[in-house]
């Protein structure tokens, strides 16, 4: 496990995880929300993002989290390892809100410097349809995947927290 893409809804914890699994096996992490966003909400162009992650896939080792499905593609070649969070709409909309209340005012860690934790009513909705709008199209994506390619899905707090045990 030296290249690792963790997929999935918006509040499933997909850059905690990261960071534990960064921690654990002393991988370089790479969170899609801070490299694609620059300081003040404002978003890299489509080149800009596919030529930082074919520069960075090319690396020996790491973890990406994040969805960015125009790009997906991408890190699913180069990856060796794919996780792909998929929790229940309720839990990911409660850490959504959970986490916009933490961090009012300030920028997340695994986010672009000079962009405060915001919510609007677009990103509730993306991750409330999220397993009927998206899920779908990961798992074919996921199905289409060669075999030497390692495949985990989780569905629950718990899973992760066995999933890194094991590790």
């Amino acid at each position: 496990m030296k290249k690792v893409v963790i997929i999935g809804s918006g509040g499933a914890g997909k850059s905690t995880l990261a960071r534990k699994l960064g921690e654990k096996l002393q991988l370089d992490v790479h969170h899609m929300d801070r490299l694609f966003w620059k300081p003040g909400w404002v978003l890299a162009t489509r080149d800009e993002q596919i030529a930082l992650q074919k520069e960075l896939t090319e690396n020996e080792a790491w973890v990406f989290d994040g969805n960015y499905s125009g790009t997906l593609q991408i890190r699913l070649q180069a990856a060796d390892t794919i996780i792909f969070l998929d929790f229940p709409r309720l839990l990911c909309l409660y850490r959504v809100l959970k986490r916009r209340w933490m961090y009012h005012n300030k920028t997340r860690p695994d986010m672009a410097e000079d962009c405060p934790e915001k919510l609007d009513l677009q990103f509730l909705k993306w991750v409330w349809s999220y397993p009927s709008a998206k899920k779908p199209g990961i798992m074919e994506e996921l199905k289409k995947l060669p075999s030497d390619k390692k495949v985990y899905i989780l569905k629950s707090p718990k899973e992760v927290e066995q999933f890194l045990h094991t590790i």
